[in-house]
């Protein structure tokens, strides 16, 4: 049944991204449903009776499903405008990663009260971050679009679609309302990983990669705000330090399950 709804939920999607400009209300109901569905199949697959499910699957999924209710939530509705087209296909792929790679099922008998909620909130920081980093990414072609350093490469509708965003220096206000959440989110995981790692985890704390890059990502995501605070940051030099903080947090959870469940067929810790 969860799969049925997965790619009933990435039909949808993927209807509406081929809907034309003209059919904007239609294709807005069709993604609401896909996303109502694409979030019952989400939390269902997650939330396995007394199972905890996790896998980079289960972040990637979460990560698109927040990304479409932030975009619905900035414009009051699922009507994306061209956005739609860079968001959709995405997010459909990601609700049927699930049935693929179905991830790991973790009991949580016996578990720490904070687990579930260590989990949580972690979920919650990569998700966030994960919208920051799609909308710098937007944010890199659009300004490169306006400066008309790659006209002579992008397709009629690239350039249609990038006309339809809104202006560069409103994208960069939620670009800093997402990242101010998504560092206190990573933070919070960063902590409770590192105070609390055997009450939570059931594993003594110790350094590894995923460790490293996670804090190294929080570096960069702590160094843009009080750059952007103290020495009013703006343009490019945003853009990568959000990049580059997301590529990090990237290969410290996505990369690291996708490496132990799917090549090594491993458990990921």
């Amino acid at each position: 049944m969860l799969i049925y709804l997965s790619f009933l939920a990435a039909a949808l999607y993927l209807i509406a991204v081929a809907l034309p400009f003209q059919r904007a209300s239609v294709s807005g109901w069709l993604t609401g449903a896909g996303w109502i569905l694409h979030g019952i199949s989400l939390w269902s697959h997650v939330f396995a009776g007394d199972m905890l499910r996790v896998g980079f699957s289960v972040m990637l999924s979460a990560a698109l499903w927040m990304t479409v209710t932030a975009y619905s939530w900035e414009n009051r509705g699922f009507h994306f405008g061209g956005i739609k087209y860079l968001l959709l296909p995405p997010a459909a792929l990601a609700a049927i990663a699930g049935g693929v790679f179905p991830g790991n099922l973790v009991a949580l008998a016996g578990k720490p009260v904070m687990f579930p909620w260590h989990v949580a909130v972690a979920l919650m920081a990569y998700s966030t971050l994960t919208i920051a980093a799609f909308h710098a990414a937007i944010m890199l072609m659009q300004d490169k679009h306006l400066h008309r350093l790659r006209a002579r490469s992008l397709k009629p509708w690239m350039a249609h679609l990038l006309d339809q965003l809104p202006a560069l220096m409103t994208m960069e206000k939620v670009l800093f309302r997402l990242l101010s959440v998504g560092f206190v989110l990573l933070s919070l995981t960063v902590l409770s990983g590192v105070l609390f790692s055997e009450q939570v985890l059931g594993v003594v704390f110790r350094w590894n990669h995923k460790v490293v890059l996670s804090l190294f990502s929080w570096l960069l995501f702590g160094v843009l705000l009080a750059g952007r605070h103290w020495q009013g940051w703006r343009g490019k030099k945003v853009l990568t330090f959000t990049l580059s903080g997301f590529i990090f947090l990237l290969l410290a959870y996505v990369g690291s399950h996708f490496v132990l469940e799917v090549i090594l067929h491993r458990s990921a810790g």
